[in-house]
């Protein structure tokens, strides 16, 4: 079936970026952009998808509201879709997130409380408020991390906040199926992107991200945005409260 509309958030940089553009690839026309605070890289995304053909709709918000982000988002998207004369939503793809890597020791409230309205609150929330105009057989996909598979005591907030993602998911899956709307998320390894830029270019880092992948290198956004397209497609209608490895094969 033909899918139009794409909403995904984080779409600036990184997986959300290559994202946008490999939707757009498959045939999208109108693809919703969200950004928390970069505009500039917002809008290089925005010129990439119009360069391949589609029409993007950049949307601002801070996820660190939570659930009143989550709704503005929604409102903005709505609002949006009608305008270019487009009804419901086709795919929803929850990519933006923050790590706020701490141990035990290092763990505070704020922080804490941040990543878990970023990463968990927000997604949760803005599926919440689509819902409804979700479109038969429509895609909700979130990017989650391989951090749910294996133990990263440097990254607790974000490991509670992914397993908390996936866990939702996978509860809500049953009740969106009744309408062919299948519910998945990914969860990538090492990625190059800037979530990991604070240690992926200290001296030795990257060699040693490297051989983490079976492949024995770093992963890059598109690895993700080509599972994500496939996860879109009429291909994907039989996966549904799934979540799928992105990790190159690590710890294998």
């Amino acid at each position: 079936m033909t899918r139009s509309t794409a909403l995904i958030t984080g779409a600036s940089r990184g997986i959300g970026a290559a994202t946008a553009a490999a939707l757009v690839r498959d045939g999208f026309s109108l693809v919703g952009i969200h950004y928390g605070h970069d505009q500039a890289a917002a809008e290089t995304t925005a010129e990439r998808v119009r360069a391949l053909g589609a029409t993007p709709v950049l949307i601002q918000a801070d996820l660190a509201e939570g659930e009143a982000a989550s709704a503005a988002i929604a409102r903005e998207w709505t609002r949006a879709v009608s305008e270019h004369d487009f009804t419901g939503t086709d795919v929803l793809v929850s990519n933006a997130g923050i790590n706020g890597a701490q141990t035990l020791t290092e763990l505070d409230p704020d922080t804490y409380a941040r990543v878990q309205a970023v990463n968990l609150t927000a997604p949760l929330f803005l599926l919440h408020h689509l819902a409804d105009s979700l479109n038969e057989n429509g895609r909700v996909i979130a990017v989650s991390t391989g951090y749910t598979r294996v133990a990263a005591p440097t990254h607790l907030a974000y490991t509670a906040s992914k397993t908390g993602l996936e866990g939702v998911l996978h509860a809500v899956s049953p009740e969106l199926a009744g309408r062919g709307i299948t519910v998945n998320s990914v969860a990538p390894g090492i990625i190059d992107t800037d979530l990991n830029a604070d240690w992926i270019d200290a001296p030795g880092a990257r060699d040693g991200a490297a051989k983490v992948s079976a492949f024995g290198r770093i992963g890059t956004p598109e690895d993700v945005a080509d599972i994500i397209s496939y996860l879109a497609s009429d291909g994907a209608r039989w996966i549904t409260g799934q979540t799928i490895d992105a990790t190159g094969g690590s710890s294998l």
